[in-house]
């Protein structure tokens, strides 16, 4: 797909997108096959539901079909959220992954390096991290600079207790005796 389909295909959805409450993350143009699939991806700090998810998807194919953005012949249009394993590339990926486990790529004069931390804190200049300990070690503080990060993929984790379970539990309780 050429940056000038891209662009076009941007400035027709990013307003339609934005008037649901959502951000235009990413615009791909792929050949399945015969078919072509437009992948459009969607975020919010919020997150998106599916019902959201799907008015957006029923709004860009109605614009989709009054215009020839996509040129002659099929495609199948898939809207979505990113994956849980996203790549953070912008700024607002960053404070989106605030409190999750995140694989720094780091840039060094030496070569790249790799550091798998927890994103406690963003600001315009970088992250304040927690590293978790190893071997019944202590977690650490570390500060990192966005100029020092080559690439960023938040990690999925199966094992965390979220902070709110031990409050739900014991409402769940309380309701259970009223």
């Amino acid at each position: 797909m050429s940056t000038t389909q891209n662009e076009r295909l941007r400035e027709l959805l990013e307003p339609l997108v934005t008037s649901q409450g959502l951000e235009l993350e990413e615009i791909e143009v792929a050949s399945v096959g015969r078919k072509r699939v437009l992948r459009v991806v969607v975020d919010s700090d919020e997150g998106a539901d599916l019902d959201v998810i799907a008015d957006v998807s029923r709004a860009l194919s109605a614009k989709l079909d009054e215009t020839d953005a996509m040129g002659a012949g099929e495609y199948e249009l898939e809207v979505g959220t990113p994956g849980a394993e996203r790549l953070l590339t912008e700024h607002r990926h960053y404070v989106r992954a605030t409190d999750r486990l995140v694989k720094f790529q780091l840039t060094s004069e030496d070569g790249e390096s790799e550091l798998v931390a927890r994103i406690i804190k963003v600001d315009d200049d970088g992250l304040d991290l927690e590293v978790p300990g190893v071997k019944g070690r202590k977690p650490t503080s570390r500060r990192l600079d966005f100029t020092d990060i080559a690439k960023a993929r938040v990690q999925v984790e199966f094992n965390r207790k979220n902070k709110n379970d031990d409050d739900s539990d014991d409402n769940d309780v309380q309701e259970e005796e009223a």
